[in-house]
């Protein structure tokens, strides 16, 4: 079955690694246009599924805006943006939090995530339509104990996406939101080993997600077939999520 994603154009942030490089190979093998961009494209040198690829660093508004505009230029107009760069900062608990290192974290993971869909937001209402997917997580709908600020900054972007989902109605541009546990990647150095084993206890399915596992839910989100769906939360959290 075909999800109809041949021919579409696609912005993935966070887009060298992990989640992002994922979600971005799987648009591509469905025949999508992908512009990828990332702090440290290096990774992608030689990859060949991008069409465009751009060094932002999604904190940074002026840098934003000039990347989405040569983006939007370069593809005719970008129909998806997929809103996933982000970093899970220092495991510790909050009376041990720097305020540096929660600033980081909220310009990154909430901060970056607004600067990144408003351009794409003016766009999209001048054709009326559009998808928008933010990689969230489950810490921001339970709380993960020693990452309050990604926490924060991930319940953030979920009541973002409601909030947006619903100044763009009526219309048929979508915003959504999907929220994995823990997958494998290079996140996972800023990780101590007593934090990642107490995140596996809590998956009733005893692993973590993979990055395919999300790329396959993103790619269906952003697609035509997820029509009638917005200001949602799509989990991945192999039973873990209560609501």
């Amino acid at each position: 079955m075909s999800l109809g994603l041949e021919g579409r154009s696609v912005l993935v942030t966070g887009a060298a690694r992990g989640i992002g490089l994922a979600i971005s190979e799987r648009f591509h093998e469905l025949g999508a246009r992908v512009c990828g961009w990332d702090v440290d494209c290096s990774p992608l040198a030689s990859h060949s599924g991008f069409e465009l690829i751009q060094r932002v660093d999604v904190t940074d508004e002026d840098a934003v805006e000039a990347a989405y505009r040569d983006a939007d230029r370069a593809f005719g107009g970008l129909d998806i943006v997929v809103a996933n760069a982000g970093v899970n900062g220092a495991t510790a608990p909050a009376w041990e939090y720097s305020l540096a290192e929660w600033k980081r974290v909220l310009d990154v993971d909430l901060t970056g995530v607004f600067l990144t869909t408003r351009p794409a937001v003016r766009a999209m209402r001048r054709t009326g339509e559009g998808r928008i997917v933010i990689i969230a997580s489950v810490a921001g709908k339970e709380g993960n104990p020693g990452a309050c600020a990604y926490g924060a900054a991930k319940a953030g972007v979920i009541g973002y996406a409601k909030g947006l989902a619903r100044e763009l109605m009526p219309s048929n541009i979508t915003v959504n939101c999907i929220a994995p546990v823990i997958a494998e990647t290079d996140l996972l150095r800023e990780m101590n080993a007593e934090y990642i084993a107490d995140r596996k206890r809590r998956i009733p399915m005893n692993r973590f997600c993979t990055v395919e596992e999300i790329a396959d839910m993103t790619v269906f989100v952003a697609s035509p077939r997820c029509s009638f769906t917005t200001g949602q939360i799509f989990d991945l959290t192999g039973g873990r999520a209560t609501h």
